[in-house]
């Protein structure tokens, strides 16, 4: 069974390239790195709760979505 990280970081690069953005366009706007979003995508970084909410707004999913509880 996969890890919750490696779930949600799939869920994540699947709703942003839905949204037709740049790994580094939703770096800029969570002002972070490229790099350190890359981590969130790829299961190495946790994402906290404000992040969570945001990167759900930002690509207008669920949470529950994000976090594999719910399909979109």
């Amino acid at each position: 069974m996969e890890n919750i990280k490696e779930q949600v970081g799939k869920r994540i690069k699947e709703s942003r390239k839905i949204a037709g953005l740049t790994q580094k366009e939703v770096a800029s706007i969570l002002m972070m790195t490229q790099q350190q979003y890359s981590r969130f995508e790829t299961g190495i970084f946790e994402l906290d709760y404000s992040q969570l909410i945001q990167i759900s707004k930002l690509f207008n999913v669920s949470v529950d979505y994000l976090l594999g509880l719910k399909d979109i």
